[in-house]
């Protein structure tokens, strides 16, 4: 689970769509304590971060410019971190293709 959250005010260029919601679910995971997201706790948990990350955005566009942007970046913003989602993804569809025809693999 994360320890810290990143700073998201001041960003240049501003923080993404996708990086207020990682920021929000991050926040909603740290504060209850859900490390992975289950049948059970995925509904409460992708609407608080849904409605976290309206916040986040509605505050971040109502705040007055930093004088200095953050010390440090988003995670998304790392090519490391890009190169692990993609890996994730295509992994993710190549379960599911298995799935689809029928092809024996461990879960």
């Amino acid at each position: 689970m994360c320890r810290n959250i990143t700073a998201l005010r001041g960003l240049e260029p501003p923080a993404t769509d996708d990086e207020i919601a990682a920021a929000a679910l991050q926040f909603v995971r740290k504060v209850t304590g859900v490390t992975k997201v289950s049948a059970a706790t995925r509904e409460p948990v992708e609407r608080a971060t849904d409605d976290i990350a309206t916040i986040v955005s509605r505050l971040l566009d109502e705040l007055p410019a930093r004088r200095q942007p953050p010390k440090s970046v988003p995670p998304l913003r790392h090519a490391e971190v890009q190169a692990r989602i993609v890996e994730r993804q295509r992994a993710r569809e190549e379960h599911e293709r298995m799935h689809e025809l029928g092809i024996a693999h461990q879960h």
